[in-house]
């Protein structure tokens, strides 16, 4: 969520004000005969594009402080698998044991069964004739390493030789630990859909075709323009007035 992104959607509003300021400065010069081009109607969807922009700035920081949670709450996970890990080897696992669990702190980490292939030998092999497909194991969005996170205190469970006396490493506080991390990330994905939702009341109001307020500040143009002529210094006053059509 960019503020550069959010503020050129402002700046839109923005302009669209100053452009009904100009229009309305012509005072009954300025008379189209389409209704949605009319001053009232350029009021109403100022109005309406200026409370799309609030709805959104009031909602973003529950969005914005969920997200900064949870990737807090992530952070230190890797290292402590790591421990994890090492507290398991430490035991009299068995080999197949410790392969199982090598394979789960793998996909948690982020980290490839096998190194990946470098994009010169990727052209070598190519030049033979060898078709070359690398699928991405990258596992470390939030609910992978959950999903992951959680396998690994399931093959805890089983390990009766696994019975660690630092606190962080017992079962007990690494399953409340996944609670913790759980919570966290429903909350994004619960802080999303009204953000998501508020985004896209926004898009309508200002970026629908023909009926946004984009579409309709171009109509003012050309109506400016046909009124006073395109080197007139009305038609000069609006023309600057930049409108872009932000979706994101």
């Amino acid at each position: 969520m960019s503020s550069t992104s959010e503020s050129g959607h402002a700046i839109n509003v923005s302009n669209f004000e100053t452009l009904i300021s100009f229009v309305t400065a012509y005072g009954t010069v300025y008379n189209p005969s389409r209704e949605a081009i009319k001053l009232p109607a350029l009021q109403t969807l100022l109005s309406d594009a200026k409370t799309s922009l609030n709805a959104l700035n009031a909602i973003q920081p529950n969005y914005s402080n969920a997200v900064a949670a949870r990737e807090t709450a992530f952070e230190p996970l890797s290292k402590l698998i790591t421990r994890v890990n090492n507290a398991l080897k430490a035991t009299d696992t068995t080999e197949q044991v410790d392969e199982s669990a090598k394979t789960i702190v793998r996909k948690l980490q982020g980290k490839r069964a096998t190194p990946k292939i470098s994009e010169e030998d990727i052209a070598l092999l190519k030049e033979d004739g060898k078709e070359v497909t690398q699928i991405s194991t990258s596992q470390m969005s939030y609910n992978s390493q959950l999903e992951n996170f959680d396998k690994l205190i399931m093959l805890l469970t089983t390990v009766p030789e696994y019975k660690p006396n630092e606190e962080d490493l017992k079962i007990s506080t690494l399953t409340a630990l996944y609670n913790d991390l759980s919570a966290k990330n429903a909350s994004v994905l619960a802080a999303t859909v009204p953000l998501s939702n508020t985004r896209i009341a926004r898009n309508e109001i200002l970026y629908k075709e023909k009926t946004g307020l984009v579409d309709t500040a171009a109509d003012v143009k050309i109506y400016v323009k046909s009124v006073f002529g395109a080197t007139s210094p009305q038609f000069k006053q609006i023309s600057k007035l930049k409108f872009v059509a932000k979706k994101n």
